[in-house]
């Protein structure tokens, strides 16, 4: 395994265990509102900071991008944390949320670590080495359209300014497809396209942090990753499309009727 990785994976591993040992204990946590319906909780914070000391132990020039702590300067090399990605589940004890670690080398993804510590699932990629959930090799499904297909999304939850243009493009995704599911971590929404357990996905409004190491584990896995446009300026906008070759394409042409120039901006 890349030695980069190998870190990655340790860092996610430790942030895993401080989240499972608070899994279920909301009583005793201190949680602070970031904002509409925004929330962090020491957790959140705790592993945080256990994923900034593994990785600034063995590379301590590395610059940081981090949920809660924000901007770390230094090198080329960039390490993009979600400590957390899923808290509103974690604190309502609904078991879905992930860690989500990835690592950007002059501006290109090279590292994506995805890390869910209550099913034990650990998804991982390298640029140009392909991704692997817990050493076994993943792919994106070969559905060959929207016909049958099972997707993923995120609701709005914070920004209601595209709520129209969101439940147009959900309207016209249930009526051709098997169905869409909202489990709530884009982190883990992006690694189960990875390894082809939907066949899309798509969201408005996501940060960095929530996406980077998924979004290579599906272009890793053989699948597209754009903007709802169909570019390449998905960190820029937060609003993105993910899936198989021919699923991205179906799901786009539905999209793009729902566009409008705010959200391509």
């Amino acid at each position: 395994m890349n030695p980069m990785l190998t870190i990655a994976v340790r860092a996610a591993r430790e942030a895993g265990r401080i989240i499972t040992r608070n899994f279920g204990r909301i009583d005793r946590l201190t949680i602070t509102d970031k904002g509409s319906n925004d929330f962090v909780s020491e957790v959140d914070r705790n592993a945080e900071q256990v994923i900034i000391e593994v990785l600034r132990d063995k590379y301590p020039q590395h610059a940081i991008l981090a949920e809660e702590s924000g901007r770390h300067p230094g090198s080329d090399y960039q390490w993009i944390i979600d400590p957390l990605d899923g808290t509103t589940n974690f604190l309502h004890g609904f078991p879905q949320f992930a860690v989500s670690i990835a690592l950007k080398v002059k501006g290109r993804l090279e590292i994506g670590v995805v890390y869910d510590p209550l099913k034990e699932e650990m998804f991982t990629a390298g640029r140009g080495e392909g991704a692997l959930l817990n050493d076994r090799k993943i792919r994106v499904s070969s559905r060959k359209g929207l016909e049958g297909a099972l997707l993923g999304t995120g609701l709005p939850y914070r920004d209601f300014s595209h709520t129209d243009n969101y439940m147009g493009m959900l309207r016209d995704l249930i009526k051709a497809s098997a169905g869409v599911r909202r489990p709530g971590s884009a982190a883990l929404d992006f690694a189960y396209v990875a390894a082809g357990r939907t066949d899309g996905f798509w969201e408005l409004g996501l940060q960095e942090w929530d996406f980077a190491a998924g979004a290579l584990l599906v272009r890793e896995a053989g699948g597209l990753v754009t903007d709802i446009g169909g570019g390449e300026r998905f960190f820029d906008t937060g609003n993105v499309i993910a899936g198989g070759i021919k699923v991205h394409k179906a799901m786009l042409k539905h999209i793009l009727h729902h566009l409008d120039d705010k959200l391509t901006a």
